[in-house]
């Protein structure tokens, strides 16, 4: 709390003390073909001029056409969404990929400037709920954005923008390729109507690893009085086969094993909704209101006994804020409301196969059944100005008050269905009794930017971040706790940064100094509990070369080291020492591109990918060498309003693995495919 309140009084105090002239000119921001940085109004709740902001435009997202959201992702630095089975995914940003406790929540996802979850109920694999695929935008701010967004924006956050011009480019589309790979896009407009759908299916290239997924957007615009409106829906479904691990040391490089699936029982079927309007009176006031629906029934193939899990969730809210200027400073005030009603059931259904210990405390029948409804709370400031014009300054402070009410729908404890005692001590999954529970959080965040020259200019931004606990972690506990009494996790991080834009070459270079406390992790007894720390630093690099008129160069690369600031036992006998790497977290993501332009005919691409070599595990015991890997791309014109594209990824057939895990004693793999060919024709009207 006093760090908080520090850099809040700080930040209010390096506004007020300074006096503001007019604002910086544009040529002020980075402007290269995927970095785009430009006002909007629908941006103003949400946008900071100061700070690592990539934006990845249509037309670099029309050229990728991305299978998965690593395909696009990786043009980023600091970022790696890693390739679990069909479109599950795991998120690192800043910080290691991370999985289990603790990892739901960290990067906070919306679409239209709007959560698509509600605080406490975030799904790990949220991307798939977003119509990457056919935005019009996709924005990553690196770095705590709490103060700004709100909860779960510990780390950062990702923005989806389905329309953005208001010009929705009319087209269909039909792609093909290896293992069964079918897609229809569809684009379309009609006066203020637009929409975008695309349908994809594929049989994967391992045993009964196929899926099938829909997505589809539809905006439109409307005039409400004096008011001005832009409504929205979202929905996106996904029926998939789930894949297991391929156990084994560098199983992925055996070709028998790499293509088998050691649990084609397992799937996930996922479905969302959302509605939402962005009301304006054309001059101060703003208002969004909005409702979410998503269900996700899977099964748990990777706990012993299989259990299946229902989740699902209905959230309704707004947010709402007036801009305003005080002499020569623009400010910003506002509040975000929203309730949730989230439920969560796991059943198992067949018993549990292994040891006598795993069959007696994983029994048959409903383990968790739970309601938690509650409302969020958030009120907002934010002010920025300029001065000489060459000086900028922001701030932002945000309280965030959260409430669940958990209702318990099964029995209290840890028994069997029938109210019967496990043996060894109890049933493993533990069902706490009704309770509320209530988390208050403020973040703040301040950011300074000054003009070198008129081509460059140097910024340093410092914020907090913070996550409250979610419900999953609070009420589905194990044998020994009946209350998790879990603190927010929260992220403190500076940043210092210099850009610069000429005529040929842009170039961006930060670099961060993160620190975390009360990481939610699972303990050697099983518990849930809020003692984790790490230690982040890291250097980030985009750089953009227009060789000529027919050749450009770009990279992403990012260099980081995320080290445990804390010892402790975990589950099943791994042991944290302070000062470990963190497991999954490569010291090196790079990504470097070379786009040649041939006139209005076409465009061709080829691009390298790399991951760096990085521990499996927290004790360090484990390792993976990392890979590297060429993709090429291409789009040509056949006539005036007919195009044809093709991509080639995984061009030198390498064997690498998309996920590496090391856990109960083996090395397992998510294998990667080898080549893989994609062709398709497009039609503009």
């Amino acid at each position: 709390m006093c760090a908080r309140a520090s850099l809040a009084s700080f930040s209010a105090v390096l506004i007020v003390s300074v006096v503001f002239g007019n604002d910086a000119p544009d040529d002020d921001q980075l402007k290269v073909e995927e970095i785009v940085v430009e006002g909007d109004p629908r941006d103003v709740p949400t946008r900071s001029e100061v700070g690592s902001l990539t934006t990845i435009d249509s037309h670099a997202l029309d050229l990728v056409r991305p299978r998965h959201p690593h395909d696009v992702f990786a043009r980023t630095p600091g970022i790696w969404i890693v390739k679990n089975s069909g479109q599950e995914h795991l998120t690192g940003l800043r910080s290691a990929v991370l999985a289990g406790s603790g990892a739901c929540g960290s990067y906070l996802l919306l679409e239209d400037n709007i959560p698509i979850r509600p605080v406490g109920l975030c799904n790990v694999n949220g991307l798939f709920e977003l119509n990457i695929e056919q935005a019009d935008r996709v924005t990553i701010l690196r770095g705590p954005a709490s103060a700004i967004y709100g909860g779960n924006a510990l780390r950062g956050v990702i923005n989806v923008r389905p329309f953005v011009s208001g010009d929705t480019d009319r087209a269909v589309s039909l792609e093909t390729g290896v293992n069964d790979y079918r897609q229809i896009r569809v684009a379309w407009q009609h006066q203020r109507v637009q929409a975008k759908f695309h349908a994809t299916a594929t049989n994967g290239f391992r045993d009964e690893t196929g899926f099938e997924q829909q997505k589809l957007n539809v905006g439109w615009t409307s005039n409400i009085g004096t008011w001005e409106a832009n409504h929205a829906v979202s929905m996106t479904s996904l029926k998939q086969e789930t894949g297991g691990y391929v156990i084994g040391y560098r199983s992925f490089q055996d070709s028998r094993l790499r293509s088998t699936n050691p649990n084609p029982e397992a799937f996930r079927d996922a479905v969302s909704f959302r509605i939402y309007s962005q009301f304006s009176n054309g001059e101060d006031l703003y208002m969004y209101p909005f409702v979410r629906v998503s269900r996700m029934n899977f099964l748990q193939h990777f706990l012993p006994g299989q259990p299946h899990e229902d989740n699902q969730q209905f959230s309704a809210g707004a947010i709402f804020f007036r801009m305003f200027a005080v002499y020569t400073l623009k400010l910003n005030i506002g509040a975000h409301l929203e309730w949730m009603n989230a439920s969560l059931v796991q059943r198992q259904w067949e018993p549990t196969m292994g040891s006598n210990f795993l069959r007696a405390t994983r029994p048959i029948g409903t383990h968790y059944d739970f309601v938690v409804t509650g409302p969020t709370l958030a009120i907002f400031q934010s002010t920025s100005g300029t001065w000489r014009d060459r000086h900028e300054i922001e701030q932002s402070v945000r309280v965030e008050r959260t409430h669940y009410q958990y209702d318990n729908r099964h029995l209290d404890g840890n028994t069997r269905d029938d109210g019967s005692i496990c043996a060894f001590g109890g049933c493993l999954y533990t069902r706490p009794s009704d309770r509320t529970d209530t988390f208050t959080n403020i973040a703040a965040r301040v950011g300074y930017k000054t003009r070198i020259t008129s081509r460059s200019n140097f910024w340093i931004v410092s914020s907090i971040g913070y996550r409250p606990p979610q419900i999953s972690e609070l009420y589905r506990l194990q044998s020994g706790q009946m209350v998790a009494d879990l603190e927010s996790e929260e992220t403190r991080s500076l940043e210092f940064g210099w850009r610069t834009s000429g005529h040929r070459v842009d170039l961006s270079i930060a670099a961060y100094f993160n620190s975390s406390s009360s990481l939610i992790f699972r303990d050697a007894a099983g518990m849930n509990v809020s003692d984790g720390a790490t230690n982040s630093q890291g250097v980030e690099i985009e750089f953009h070369w227009r060789v000529n008129e027919n050749h450009e160069i770009s990279v992403a690369n990012s260099i980081a080291n995320h080290e445990y600031d804390f010892t402790r036992s975990l589950t099943r006998g791994e042991m944290i020492m302070a000062g470990n790497q963190v497991d999954t977290a490569p010291r090196v993501l790079a990504n470097a591109r070379w786009l040649m332009t041939f006139g209005s005919i076409g465009k061709v691409e080829l691009e390298v990918n790399r991951i760096g070599s990085h521990y499996l595990d927290a004790a360090n015991s484990a390792r993976y060498g990392g890979h590297n890997v060429v993709n090429f791309r291409t789009e040509f014109r056949l006539q005036t309003q007919w195009f044809l594209f093709g991509r080639i990824l995984n061009v030198f057939d390498n064997y690498y693995a998309d996920r590496a895990d090391f856990a109960f004693g083996n090395y397992r793999y998510f294998p990667a495919d080898l080549r893989q060919f994609f062709v398709g024709i497009k039609r503009r009207f």
